[in-house]
């Protein structure tokens, strides 16, 4: 006998040939056909049972299949709905999927067309199941409020890639643009590891000066320099036996370069002013927004410790590739902060929700975290109006976090920073800000002609594309 719970299709469609089409191809595909023929029973059927995927017309009486996907958004609902649409135009594609839609179908269509949306649901829906498992598993070992949120596909592949190195002592080198959550990705990997009882040290090798960076890691001997009243251990001894995760090791000095290769060789550590090797047992883990391979081939960094750290690879993907993510993200930090900020619980209004998946966010999840602070301090109400992220939306520079004047911009990062006692890397992280405005502004005002726009900004070609590439710049449309 087959326990195997049912797989469960509903069909929405007022036409009785449609559904008659649809019924017998996912019937044969083994699934457990509802029919129905107007909205507001499509609606209350997906509201009260769970089905894999539903096929809904796209005009029919009662409820359109939008104003169906419009009631779920938001409701944590994961049947995979395919809108089906006799116009198959742009707009109509757009909106469909623009309110969740899984996929679209035009009639007319062929059974193959409806077996294949039936297969990548099936997909969809185990890789779902899969995500909670790794969810579970993992939420004993992160610290909660402070953790990696997501389930779309690109986050899962991250997932189940920290899953697969965890348990070894390799190096892993995390890749991915800044605001992407590097460190909690290095958090996961060492809270799942059996060093997880050990220490987990980080340090931010871009923040911290080149004369003081070398001390900060391989410690230094009393009178090594002036100032060094007193040895210090350094970060690899105090890690040993744990996890030492270096961010930014593409800003790391050649000569410091040099001697972290010796230590991933040989495991010794000599401190500065010192001639003892301290043998060490740290695993490394490092992360980077920059292109190590362009940096090679510059002779800014060393190929042979390129290919030490990145034994295992894991690439974090930018916000604007896992949208499906954005209201998962806003909620946790809305959950996170709404006491602290707010003094009470605060809700997204569904307003609000459209707002912040329709913006591309080129800060990734630190500007969505920031955002949604400033968003609690500035509502009034308990529940956050799409207005209240106005700031987003300014012609000037808001699509890149700059809602005002500069220097008031620059006076409330450095607020932010103190407030939250990490900052470190905010010089980078303002030049960033006021970088990708400006490729923009002139892209957008030479038409895309990037010969012209290199002229005006006073970088070369090659430069420029490098920056577009980097910063997630999408090249206006020529005209």
């Amino acid at each position: 006998m087959n326990d195997a719970p049912a797989i469960r299709a509903l069909v929405a469609d007022d036409e009785e040939s449609i559904r008659f089409v649809l019924h017998e191809t996912l019937e044969g595909l083994d699934y457990e056909v509802t029919e129905v023929e107007n909205g507001d029973e499509a609606l209350e059927q997906i509201l009260s049972n769970q089905f894999q995927i539903a096929f809904l017309d796209i005009r029919m009486p009662g409820l359109s299949g939008l104003d169906i996907l419009t009631h779920t958004s938001g409701a944590g609902i994961e049947t995979a709905v395919i809108i089906i649409t006799a116009q198959n135009t742009f707009d109509n594609a757009v909106e469909a999927m623009k309110r969740g839609a899984f996929d679209y179908l035009t009639k007319p269509f062929a059974v193959a067309e409806v077996e294949a949306l039936a297969g990548k649901a099936k997909r969809n829906h185990a890789l779902q199941a899969e995500l909670r498992e790794l969810r579970r598993s993992a939420a004993s070992k992160v610290v909660p409020g402070d953790r990696l949120v997501g389930r779309s596909a690109a986050i899962l592949e991250v997932f189940k890639t920290i899953g697969r190195v965890a348990p070894s002592d390799v190096s892993v080198l995390i890749r991915g643009e800044s605001g992407t959550g590097k460190e909690l990705v290095a958090n996961a990997i060492h809270a799942a590891s059996a060093r997880s009882d050990q220490p987990f040290l980080a340090v931010n090798t871009a923040a911290i000066p080149r004369e003081l960076l070398e001390s900060e890691l391989f410690g230094h001997e009393m009178g090594a320099f002036t100032g060094a009243s007193k040895a210090r251990t350094g970060r690899f001894r105090e890690a040993d036996s744990g996890t030492l995760f270096l961010d930014e090791i593409g800003d790391m000095s050649i000569d410091l370069q040099a001697k972290l290769l010796r230590v991933l060789q040989n495991g010794e550590v000599i401190a500065v002013g010192g001639e003892t090797a301290h043998m060490v047992d740290v695993r490394i883990v490092a992360a980077t927004h920059r292109n190590l391979e362009a940096l090679v081939r510059e002779g800014k960094f060393r190929e042979d410790l390129l290919y030490r750290l990145e034994v295992i690879p894991v690439r974090v993907p930018p916000l604007r590739d896992r949208p499906e993510d954005i209201l998962a993200l806003s909620e946790h930090f809305m959950s996170r902060f709404a006491e602290e900020l707010a003094g009470e619980e605060r809700f997204l209004s569904r307003e609000a929700v459209n707002r912040l998946s329709q913006y591309d966010w080129p800060g990734n999840v630190r500007e969505l975290e920031n955002s949604i602070k400033r968003a609690l301090v500035l509502s009034n109400g308990r529940v956050i109006a799409a207005e209240d992220f106005d700031f987003l939306n300014s012609e000037t520079a808001t699509d890149d976090g700059l809602g005002m004047e500069l220097s008031d911009f620059i006076a409330q990062s450095v607020d932010e920073a103190l407030d939250s006692g990490e900052g470190g890397n905010l010089h980078h992280e303002l030049l960033g800000s006021v970088e990708r405005p400006l490729i923009k502004a002139v892209l957008a005002r030479t038409n895309g002609n990037q010969i012209r726009s290199a002229a005006i900004l006073g970088i070369n070609r090659n430069t420029l594309r490098k920056k577009i590439r980097e910063l997630g710049i999408r090249l206006p449309e020529r005209s």
